[in-house]
């Protein structure tokens, strides 16, 4: 397979935010007197957190995302860190002129303190986040707009990521689709997506891309 483009979501995939997601969630729902179990707290983790927060309470969606950003841009340097050979294999793709580009739900600014901090800024040739689209993940549109930007086609664009909301954005833009082993949510549940590879870790890309 002759991979040109890859797509990757951040969270979960590239960078290890999951206890940061987490504790946001725990402080978000403590201020508001709240009570969520750790496996009911798992399955926010994903979706946009406007879609979370509507279901929670409606009227108080708003205030509940600005409580939990507020929380997480304030303790994200302490929780994140890339995933184990994030680095080394992302460089090695853009070594070889593969096109960069990631595809998240986050908001531009958290975006770009996981990647500063990850050292991965200088890699990606497009970002597309939840500020950039009229309708997220697992909508096509943010990897059909990440695509264009790249000037990809879909036979030769692979959409990484640890959720299904990934997989099934790259299956409705009609690209090739890998799901990550390390899911928070395991990699059982993600097969039963049927993503087109599993990267059991991320070096399994650079076989698949044609590196080596």
């Amino acid at each position: 397979m002759n991979i040109r483009t890859i797509l990757f979501d951040l969270d979960g995939t590239l960078i290890d935010t999951n206890e940061l997601i987490n504790a946001s969630f725990r402080h978000t729902f403590e201020h508001y007197k709240l009570t969520f179990t750790p496996e009911e707290i798992l399955e926010f983790n994903g979706p946009p957190l406007i879609d979370t927060f509507q279901k929670i309470n409606p009227e108080k969606a708003e205030e509940m995302i600005a409580t939990y950003r507020e929380h997480n841009m304030a303790v994200h340097d302490h929780y994140v860190m890339a995933f184990p050979k994030v680095l080394e294999t992302i460089e090695q793709l853009q070594q070889r002129g593969i096109s960069l580009g990631i595809v998240t739900t986050k908001m531009r600014p958290t975006v770009n303190m996981g990647l500063a901090l990850t050292g991965l800024d200088r890699f990606f040739d497009t970002i597309v986040t939840i500020d950039d689209v009229t309708h997220p993940k697992p909508h096509a549109e943010p990897v059909l707009k990440a695509m264009e930007e790249l000037n990809g086609d879909a036979s030769t664009t692979l959409m990484v990521g640890d959720n299904h909301h990934d997989i099934e954005s790259g299956k409705n833009a009609g690209v090739l689709t890998a799901g990550v082993a390390w899911s928070l949510k395991g990699k059982e549940r993600l097969l039963n997506h049927h993503p087109t590879y599993m990267l059991d870790e991320m070096t399994d890309l650079l076989r698949i891309a044609g590196v080596y």
